[in-house]
This record gives structure tokens, sequence and C-alpha cells, in this order.
């Protein structure tokens, strides 16, 4: 069964009664961020019951030592991960002499969450019943703004019920945090200075090693009744702790509370010295524009957010609450600022896969940004790949490449492999060929051919030549094969000439030669300036070619589809269908080794390669190879329903395709996989996206110009989203009787529906 405690609700997330059991999991979903800094929902008084503690700070990290017990030559030497940053939300309260813990309370009673998606605001409310006999209401509502993204808001409630109170708030700052995954149990933070005066307080920490410099800090103000009341403050310091105590009464039936303005400046924006500057700078801007109009112009903020990338969807309150949390988690990780940061697979959810960046933002994560954002936003994205090529190159090396081959690495924060398993490491060589396809698919989209002689060609000649050195002539096979590798489908491991990855290098070998004979063309003093600096030869390409045009391809005659793997039929074939529900998800059930040898399918991986190069294939071949596939695929990764939703509305099948978009779309609100309380899976998030834009919408760019080939699940009355296409912003609205478009820009645009051209003028909606 999956959870269903998440309320149906077009525009939030709602839980309501308190669960101890469900506490860490709603951590996860109702988790908040700005881009710059996030956290998981935790408390903000005190809970002595299971937790996960997590504040994250954007582009600050620290290089874990990898752990094993065994070394090869190549091998990553860290594993970077995002940092627990130091804590500023937390809150004491004292009533009546008790301190407030909802695990110790007598009785919890109308607790509730909301996760406001439509204004960007975290709120939760509850009553107890205190040991003490004290009964209280409490709200408390969150928001890290989105235009001050260095500062974080809090108002704090408490209203006395059955009697008078006497209430101490005490907010405090902590800089004694750890991570859950640490391997080694590292200090990972050195506090430099704790400091207090008139209301404020700094802790100023650096990380270990990578020697990041942040300033937590704070400031509070008391209210009784919405009256300013903030009374003379004590305060507890201590080496990684400052605590202020404000004592107020409050009678029975009235409300005090506690607006703590706080959060972090970071050495990434400031000098390491002037970071109590810089927080005290925020801290006067922030409490000037006062808690009210803070929470109003955060609300203007999503509202123009919501105006370019909503989606709604008509009849089906599940599947809009859907969309809606998955665009909204998008947009609280990354909004596109800062080349120097990318998008992390749990965001600012949780700590694992270290926060760093996957091929998921080229696969998944560009298409949404350039649809959504300006284009400059997803060129961000490929520079950031750019900056790190001579990285990539030195990765190659380490591996025995040479001649400038670049193997970009499958998990970084600076350019250098951090990942800690061997078979991703050095197999999951795949990685390299999405980075390819996102400057193809960019420059396909924008229009931007000019990114391609400014820094792209220079990352396609480095990845061209990673493929030619990686593959090796078979005089068996009389091809070309690529051995030893580890493709989409990670339940497949250390597998000779996997289908997606060959093809893959083929594609990526053809793209760089033609793109360099069109910068040659068409850009002749980028091309000199490229060919000088790489040292790249029309031999050399021709060398290339040579792998390009000969590479094998494993075959079945017998099934007519190309196979994942050359042993892949040497399985014992039973589909999903035929395996207990008890044994899944087979990644908590059975051993690594046994799921080596099943057929199992941890994500697409043929029809993956079928959604990224669907130009090579037939809709026939489409159909032939979903039909096999797709029985064994677990999509026990979060990257494999929105593909396989994709392909299924592609081949018309669309109760399969609006199953499969349930599924990405409300992975983690009902915790499909079982894992939602260590963070969210926010780079899928931009599948579930794709999934109805190029799966219901059947959006394509061909030939410079927009295609759409529209579907609607039964279950839908009407659905609409908009792309900025060039500049231009297009709306489509799809019902069951018509598809129509209204555009947004200063000159039409000729685009295509079922095969038909039409010209759709400019409008203003």
């Amino acid at each position: 069964m999956n959870q269903d405690y998440i309320k149906p609700d077009p525009w939030s997330i709602i839980e309501e009664g308190f669960d101890a059991e469900k506490v860490k999991s709603s951590e996860s979903l109702f988790s908040i961020g700005n881009g710059a800094m996030g956290q998981r929902a935790n408390f903000e008084e005190d809970y002595s019951g299971e937790t996960f503690q997590g504040s994250y700070v954007a582009g600050v990290y620290y290089p874990d030592k990898t752990r094993v017990g065994w070394w090869k030559n190549g091998y990553p030497e860290y594993f970077a991960k995002v940092l627990n940053a130091p804590n500023w939300i937390g809150l004491k309260v004292s009533v009546n002499g008790e301190n407030l813990d909802l695990h110790h309370c007598k009785e919890v009673k109308n607790f509730r969450r909301e996760l406001n998606m439509k204004e960007g605001f975290y709120r939760r409310s509850f009553e107890v019943t205190m040991q003490n006999g004290t009964e209280i209401a409490v709200t408390s509502t969150r928001i890290l703004h989105l235009d001050q993204d260095e500062l974080g808001i809090i108002n704090y409630e408490v209203t006395p019920l059955n009697r008078n109170a006497e209430i101490v708030f005490s907010p405090y700052l902590d800089g004694g945090i750890t991570n859950e995954d640490s391997n080694w149990d590292d200090k990972f933070w050195d506090t430099l200075s704790v400091s207090e005066a008139d209301h404020q307080a700094f802790i100023r920490s650096m990380t270990m090693k990578t020697e990041f410099h942040i300033c937590t800090y704070m400031q509070s103000e008391v209210y009784l009744n919405k009256t300013n009341a903030t009374p003379e403050y004590t305060a507890n310091l201590e080496d990684r702790f400052v605590q202020f105590n404000y004592a107020i009464s409050a009678p029975q039936g009235e409300t005090a509370s506690l607006r703590k303005y706080a959060g972090y400046t970071v050495s990434l924006d400031h000098a390491p010295d002037a970071l109590v500057d810089a927080a005290k700078a925020t801290l006067d801007k922030g409490i000037g524009n006062g808690y009210e109009n803070l929470k109003k112009s955060q609300a203007e903020a999503w509202t123009s957010i919501w105006e370019m990338a909503d989606i709604t969807i008509e009849g089906d309150v599940e599947a809009q609450q859907g969309i809606r949390f998955n665009i909204f988690q998008l947009n609280q990780t990354y909004l596109g600022k800062d080349a120097r940061l990318n998008i992390g697979p749990k965001g600012f959810t949780g700590e694992k896969y270290g926060g760093s960046t996957y091929w998921d933002t080229e696969a998944y994560c560009l298409p949404f940004y350039m649809a959504t954002k300006d284009h400059e936003v997803a060129r961000n994205l490929l520079v950031y790949r750019h900056n790190h090529l001579q990285k990539a190159i030195e990765n190659a090396e380490k591996l025995g490449f040479t001649n400038g081959a670049a193997l970009y690495p499958m998990v970084t924060m600076n350019g250098e492999e951090c990942h800690n398993e061997w078979e991703i490491t050095f197999e999951e060589i795949h990685r390299n060929g999405a980075i390819a396809f996102a400057i193809y698919n960019y420059v396909r989209y924008t229009g931007d051919h000019g990114y391609v002689p400014e820094k792209g060609l220079e990352v396609l000649i480095g990845i061209a030549r990673f493929w030619h050195q990686r593959a090796n002539f078979s005089t068996q096979k009389n091809k070309y094969v690529i051995l030893g590798v580890t493709g989409p489908n990670e339940y497949e491991n250390n597998v000779n000439n996997n289908w997606y990855t060959n093809f893959t290098a083929k594609w990526c070998i053809e793209y760089a030669a033609s793109e360099i004979e069109k910068v040659k063309e068409e850009y002749t003093s980028d091309y000199e300036r490229i060919i000088s600096k790489t040292g790249v030869t029309e031999l050399e390409v021709s060398e290339w070619m040579k792998v390009a045009s000969d590479m094998y391809f494993p075959f079945s005659e017998e099934h007519n589809i190309y196979l994942q793997q050359d042993s892949f039929l040497d399985k014992e074939l039973i589909t999903v269908a035929d395996l207990d529900r008890s044994q899944r998800p087979i990644n908590q059930q059975w051993s690594w080794d046994r799921i080596l040898r099943s057929p199992y399918i941890k994500q697409a991986d043929v029809l993956q390669g079928f959604y990224f190069y669907e130009d090579h294939f037939s809709q026939e071949e489409l159909e032939r190879h979903f039909d096999f596939y797709e029985p064994f695929t677990v999509h026990e990764s979060s990257l494999s329903p929105c593909v396989h939703s994709i392909q299924a509305a592609k081949l018309g099948r669309m109760e399969q395709a609006y199953t499969f978009y349930l599924r990405t779309s409300r992975l983690d609100l009902d915790d499909y996989n079982k894992e939602v309380e260590e963070g969210c899976h926010i780079t899928s998030m931009a599948g579930t996206w794709l999934s109805i834009v190029e799966g219901f919408g059947g959006m394509r760019v061909r030939d410079d110009h927009l295609e759409f080939h529209p579907r609607i699940p039964d279950h839908w009355k009407e659905y609409t989203f908009k792309v900025n296409f060039r500049g231009q912003i297009l709306k489509a609205t799809i019902t069951r009787d018509r598809n129509s478009f209204e555009l947004s820009g200063e000159q039409p645009l000729t685009i295509k529906v079922n095969g038909v051209s039409k010209i759709i003028e400019p409008t203003t909606y």
C-alpha cells in the first residue's frame, strides 16, 4: 500500500492529525527552499521523537573521505556531500514552566500542516494539553524569501486556551550539528565565533577542507495580540550555540507570538570578514519591511513564477496537486540566478546522493527550465558543464584516456568525480551522452546557435574523443564494441554492449563531427580558435567516424528488438506481473546478486534511448520495444515512470500513460518507493513536467518549429500549459473537443498541430 495521508488539494500539501510515524516523511514533503537555501520541515520547538534535522545552503559542500576497503587507480578520493548547515529555526517554548514537546504532551489535537504552494509558505497548527494541564493552541508560519534569498522568517503564535500562561520564547542558533550520512563521523564545521548584541545573534562557521564561510544569524520580536511587546532578554552563549530568552504573560484567549528573522550569509557572495555586516544589513531590511509585507512580497514572487510555470488540470485534483508539487519543488531548488549552482537529486529536502549534480540535470531538468524561464537560465546549466571541461579531461586522464578526451563525472560539486560506488564511477559512462544531448536540445529549442562555437563545441570534442577511445574493435564481431558498462538501468552492472550506451556513443560522435563542419563554415574565427586550442584534425574526426559507423548493437532476430545488452536473453524472463508483491521493491527485499541476475529493469534503458533519439526510430519500432521491455520494468528509479508515460502517450495508450503520470507526479506524495523520509526526488519532478508537455501535449521541436500532438487522459476535462519559445509565450489549452493556442509576443508564430501548420497571431491573455 502507498501512503495516503496527504489530503487532495489543488494548491496545497495538507496533513491532518499528528502521527509520530509520519514525522520524518512529512519533514521531506513539507520542505521549503528559495534556490539559495532550504530546509526540511522540522519542528521549530523541541521534539524528542524520531526526526531528521536538515538545513542546507546551495553550493556549500564537504569532501567526505570515500569509505572503501580497497583502492584502484582513478577511484574518487572523496564523496562530496551537501552539509547539514547550522540550525537557525530553533525555538524552545516554555509554558507555565514546562517545555513544549509534542512527543511528551498529554494530548495533541487538530494538528495540521500546510505547504501553501500558491503563496510560498509552510504553516503548522495544533492544540495540545501539556503535562501541567495547560492547554494551548499553536500556529507557526515559515517563509524562505525568494527576493531576499538570505532571509527566512518564522511567525510562531501561542494562545493559552484554559488559563493564563507565562510563556518563555527561547529562539536559538545551533552550530553544533552533524550529517546523518557521514562516512567517518568527521567534523564538518569549525565554529569561529559566537556573538550577540541588541536582540541580534551571529555564529560564524567555516567548513573543514573546503573553507566555505557562513554566518548564521537571527533577530526576534515578541508580540501580544499583534502589538509589539518585545521584552528585555537574557542570553545563553556556548561554544557553538546562542539562545535568547523572552518572557511574556499571555492571558487566557490572547495570543503571544515571536517573529524570528534569520538565515545565512555565505562567502560565495561576500568576503568572509564581511559576513556579519551583511547579515546585519539583511536583518535591517527584513525587519524594516516587516512580516506582513514580506509575506505579501513572497506571494507576489510566487505569483510571477506560477504565471509562467503553472500547469492546470480540470477534473482530477490528485493529478493537479501532483504536478504543482513538482513544479513548486523545482523552483524552490533552482531558480537559475547563479551559474555556479546546479540541481541536486534531493534538492534541499535530504542528504541522500550528497546534494551533488548528476546527469539528471541535462536529461530531465534542462527542458523544464528552457520552457518555463528565460533561456539564459537553461544556458547557465550548460555553462556550468563548460566551466568544468578541464576537470572532465582530468577525470578521463585518471582512467587512462588521452588527447583531451573528457569524461564528465557521474556525481560532482566542482567538476571532479566524487561518487563512491564502483559500478557508477567507472561504468555508468552514458552520462557523457546526456551532456552532449543537452547542448543539442538547447540549441534546437532556443535557436541559440551561437552557443556551440562560443562554448559547446569544445565540450562536444572532448566527449567524442572519449567515446572514440572507450570503444574497441572486436575481430569476432567485426564491429566496435563498448565493454564493462552500466546503463541507466542500474540493475545490470558490468555488462557488455549496453544498447543505450553504444547508441549514445555513435550519436555523440556524429553530432560533434557535424557541428565541427558547421562551425567551420559559419563561424570562421571561432573555428580557428577551437582548432588551435583542441588540436582536432580532419584525420582524427575520420577516425571517430569509423567507430560511429561500425558500432555494434545487440539485436534479437527472434523478438525483432535491440537487446539491453549482449546477454539479456540469458536471463530467466519472468515479468513483473508474475513477481509476488511481497518482493517489491526488490532493492529493499533482495540481495544485489539476485537483482543483477534478474531481468528486472530499474529504469527505462532502451526506452530512454528511444525517447532521446526518437527521430532515428519508427513508431512501430517504439511499440515493439515498449511491449517487450515495459513488462520487466519495476520503476524503482524515480527517473523511470516519466519516460514510460511519454512513450505510452506517443503510442496512444492513454490509460497506461496516465498511470505512469500519477506515479511520477505523486512518487513522493504517495511514497511509491517507501523512501520519502530520506528526501524528495527533485530532478525526476522535471520528468513529471515532461510527461504532460511532451507526453500528453506531444510537444516537439522539428525543423525549427514547435509541433504538438495533443492527447488527454479520460480522467481530465481540460489541461493547460505554457512554454517560452524563443522569447514568445505560447499557451496550450487541451480539451476533449478542441486544442487551442494563444500567443503572447510580438510576431506571429507558426506551429504544427497533428501535422497541420497553423499561424498563431499574438494576443493578450
